[in-house]
């Protein structure tokens, strides 16, 4: 059964927004964030319009998923994403060092080849001691990068019950970058 589907997302003072074949341009200042959608998006005022007369289950998806995404990208730019990555070793000390591309982990589980994970541009990766923070405007780029470190340290072949070394996520937050 069709129906009509209408997502409205209201854009806050301060945050301009552009639209150009199904792109979605998002600036604060300068800050940008950009996405292409799979749905058409209508540009009211100071609101983005997200509409189909004669939507479908599957095109209903489409509406909810795109005005989630303009939402993150709309809250991304007020308040950078912000995830915490802790560094826990027993057996060998572990060192970590940035690269501008990339974090290298030597030393784990005492490996002589270093460990790498990608970091992700536009996404900033601070270390302090045995704590990583990652944050960006962007809620998939930093999520993903800190995936990215967590991931490379995963253990294959041997028992996590003993074997608890790794990097992990201990926070996830939108709001305060230090």
């Amino acid at each position: 059964m069709r129906k009509e589907i209408r997502e409205i997302v209201t854009v806050p003072d301060g945050i301009e927004t552009e639209i150009e074949d199904r792109v979605v341009i998002v600036k604060k200042g300068p800050d940008m964030l950009k996405r292409k959608l799979k749905v058409d998006v209508k540009k009211e005022g100071n609101s983005l319009i997200v509409h189909n007369p004669r939507a479908t289950k599957k095109e209903k998806k489409l509406i909810k998923s795109s005005a989630a995404h303009l939402k993150n990208m709309i809250s991304g730019l007020q308040e950078k994403y912000v995830y915490k990555l802790k560094v826990c070793f027993v057996h060998f000390p572990v060192s970590v060092e940035l690269k501008p591309s990339e974090l290298i982990i030597k030393n784990f589980l005492g490996e002589k080849v270093p460990r790498r994970a990608r970091i992700l541009p536009g996404s900033e990766v601070k270390i302090e001691k045995d704590e990583i923070t990652v944050t960006s405007h962007n809620k998939e780029t930093a999520g993903q990068t800190a995936a990215n470190i967590e991931n490379s340290t995963r253990i294959r072949a041997r028992d996590r019950r003993v074997f608890q070394d790794g990097i992990f996520i201990i926070e996830k937050e939108k709001g305060k970058s230090r």
